[in-house]
């Protein structure tokens, strides 16, 4: 891994890293001069997290099991196809598509900070920046996909790709049975956040 390990037992490391501490303090102060409303700032966090943000990347998946010509574009050329839809900019630069097979599983960490497609998945969340998940995802993959509740097939290896500032991947899950006919539009809402991070799977239709 191109990414340095440091020692995730060490005391300092049940306190937020730096630049999360240094954006607090600074919610804080304008908190308490009535420039900022702590609730409204965290419906707005909530929004891009884990709606806005993740429904560009569902609808790049659900594209893709929906159209064998884009889904060959995406495998030839990320970058191109997804700038064409108008997913790019800052944290969005040089994206690989890794697909989900019955033979293969992915899962994406960063090692060394938290290097996360933004324009396609929004905000990364919490867990993804913690030392316990950049460290574990490497050492016990499976393990750490047991802790979101996926189990998967002995049979199914798990290969875990490090996100850097230099490549950033979506992983594509693999469409869920019962699915034939449903519309791109309906395929989006099985599309999970986590299923594209490679830490859940996509979601059965009703």
């Amino acid at each position: 891994m191109p990414h340095d390990h440091h020692d995730h037992d060490h005391p300092h490391t049940l306190l937020p890293p730096a630049p999360a501490l240094r954006v607090k303090a600074l919610e804080t102060i304008l908190t308490q001069k009535g420039l900022v409303d702590a609730a409204a700032l965290d419906v707005i966090i909530d929004t891009y997290e884990n709606k806005i943000g993740p429904r560009n990347g569902a609808h790049v998946v659900a594209k893709a099991w929906s159209d064998p010509v884009f889904l060959q574009g995406l495998r030839d050329d990320a970058d191109s196809v997804l700038s064409d839809l108008g997913y790019y900019g800052r944290q969005g630069e040089h994206m690989v598509v890794v697909e989900n097979t019955p033979e293969t599983h992915n899962m994406v960490v960063c090692t060394l900070c938290s290097c996360y497609p933004w324009p396609l998945l929004g905000i990364p969340p919490g867990w993804y920046k913690s030392d316990a998940y950049r460290a574990r995802a490497v050492r016990e993959p499976r393990a750490v996909l047991g802790d979101f509740g996926v189990s998967l097939p002995e049979e199914t290896a798990v290969r875990v790709w490090d996100s850097t500032a230099e490549v950033r991947y979506l992983v594509l899950p693999m469409r869920p049975e019962g699915t034939e006919g449903m519309s791109e539009e309906a395929l989006m809402d099985l599309v999970t956040r986590d299923s594209m991070i490679g830490t859940g799977l996509a979601k059965g239709p009703l």
